[in-house]
């Protein structure tokens, strides 16, 4: 019997219940879910100690950028290479080992004494993750199956929302009482717990095993990523026309182009041609990318419109944005459990696109000067609720278009377009908003927000059609 990623399967599905439900599964999932908030939170725990650790390694602005971006753009490279990796070496060896590698990176970034030799510890943290989280994924999807899929995948979703929101409290709280070393030494228990703790709680899964690795796909697609983050990154400095931003789009290009005539001619390619003839997958993919930006842009809008429109101080900035965090945790741990039960999870991601939508429109409507109480709040509520709807049905909907032998390579597709969704996002609305001051680089005014959650909300609202027709088609005989 064939079994495909989603877990509908015919026979057994009462036997896998009771397996994931027992003790041993229970366990299983708080370790996967617990690697996932630490890939998570690295991705946002050091932006506040980054003052300290300029003072204390004299870095400057651009060594400073680099500590935050050889995480992310390790991470982001090859999260697609990581997840092919956990089908060919399987699962649970993938996921030891990118704990492994993350753990040294993190003990690595604790010690130095350099610029050179932090920024090198935390590009190995971010190949550490790119290994980790799609195994973790993956894991998941083939350790709950059924109707247990959606409370697993919902407390993903919590794990990633919390990680990535707790990393600026808990930065700012290590690095005033204990320094900026233990906003890394802060993960190693749960690194350390992971190697521990794998061999014994989580599915042994052989993988596919004698095939030769795709060395060439893997390092052009991982260079066309990562010189497509790159330049998103750099676009709120350099701007969208520089030589720079053309030249960086144009390399990613070209590697995307070599990525799929290297795909045409690989023996046993990264990517398998009936995945990419999958209209599901394909139509996810676009939905992770889109998504990614409506979602992930939306956040660093808000935090950037509290401080120069709101004119709050950071700490109290921070504190602003802990209601949103709490809300995007209840609805994940909570409600989207139940919405996934009744509706699916392709109707669930539509339904959080237009709430997300709704809430960025009424930021952007919110008068000048606003009171965060009732012209700001509860726009980010909404949004915090949508993202919560929307995030982890996005990859579900990838996920059901493999078999469950190709889980992690499903895993890091999804994971690497969110991230490249979320780059390409933050940097385009970032620009739109400093565009009413006339300068790529300037503060925004409360007009260039406006503006900015204007264009995020029509993203928004066109992924949720792009799902609506994923909805649509799915019910045609006709769709091959």
């Amino acid at each position: 019997m064939t079994t495909t990623a989603s877990g509908r399967a015919g026979t057994g599905g009462a036997a896998d219940e009771l397996a994931a439900a027992a003790p041993r599964g229970r366990l299983a999932l708080a370790l996967l879910v617990s690697a996932q908030f630490v890939v998570m939170l690295d991705t946002s725990v050091v932006n506040v100690a980054l003052p300290s650790v300029q003072r204390d390694l004299a870095l400057g602005p651009a060594g400073a950028s680099w500590v935050v971006n050889a995480y992310l753009l390790a991470f982001g490279g090859l999260l697609l290479v990581g997840g092919r990796a956990a089908d060919v070496v399987g699962r649970r060896r993938a996921f030891v080992l990118g704990s492994a590698v993350f753990l040294t990176g993190t003990l690595a970034a604790a010690a130095a004494s350099t610029a050179g030799l932090l920024v090198a510890a935390r590009a190995v943290q971010g190949v550490g993750a790119a290994l980790l989280s799609p195994a973790a994924m993956s894991l998941l999807l083939v350790m709950f199956p059924g109707v247990s899929r959606a409370r697993a995948m919902s407390a993903w979703g919590a794990a990633s929302t919390l990680g990535g929101a707790s990393g600026v409290l808990l930065g700012g709280a290590l690095t005033g009482a204990l320094g900026w070393p233990w906003v890394f030494l802060v993960t190693v228990p749960v690194s350390a717990s992971a190697l521990l703790l794998a061999p014994r709680v989580l599915d042994a899964g052989a993988g596919v095993g004698g095939r030769r690795f795709d060395v060439l796909g893997a390092a052009t697609v991982t260079g066309a990523v990562v010189a497509l983050v790159h330049t998103a990154l750099a676009v709120p400095e350099h701007g969208w026309l520089s030589w720079r931003t053309a030249t960086g789009a144009g390399a990613a290009a070209l590697l995307l182009a070599v990525f799929a005539a290297v795909e045409r001619a690989a023996a046993d390619p990264l990517v398998p041609p009936d995945l990419v003839a999958s209209w599901r997958l394909r139509a996810g993919t676009v939905l992770a990318v889109l998504g990614g930006a409506a979602r992930a842009s939306t956040f660093v809008l808000v935090a950037l419109y509290l401080q120069q429109a709101l004119l709050l101080a950071p700490g109290a900035a921070g504190l602003a944005m802990v209601p949103t965090s709490l809300t995007g945790f209840v609805v994940s741990v909570l409600v989207l459990p139940r919405v996934l039960r009744l509706i699916g999870p392709e109707r669930t991601m539509v339904l959080g696109l237009v709430v997300l939508a709704g809430g960025q429109v009424w930021i952007a409507v919110a008068p000048s000067p606003a009171a965060y109480g009732s012209d700001v709040l509860p726009g980010l509520l909404l949004v915090a609720t949508g993202v919560a709807l929307s995030f982890t049905p996005t990859t579900m909907v990838i996920a059901h278009a493999v078999p469950a032998g190709r889980a992690g390579v499903a895993s890091g597709l999804a994971s690497a377009a969110t991230q490249v969704g979320a780059s390409l996002g933050v940097a385009a609305f970032a620009a739109v908003a400093a565009a009413s001051a006339g300068d790529e680089a300037a503060v925004a005014t409360a007009d260039g927000f406006a503006a900015a959650f204007v264009a995020a909300a029509l993203t928004a609202t066109a992924t949720a059609l792009v799902g609506c027709a994923v909805v649509v088609a799915g019910r045609s005989p006709r769709v091959p």
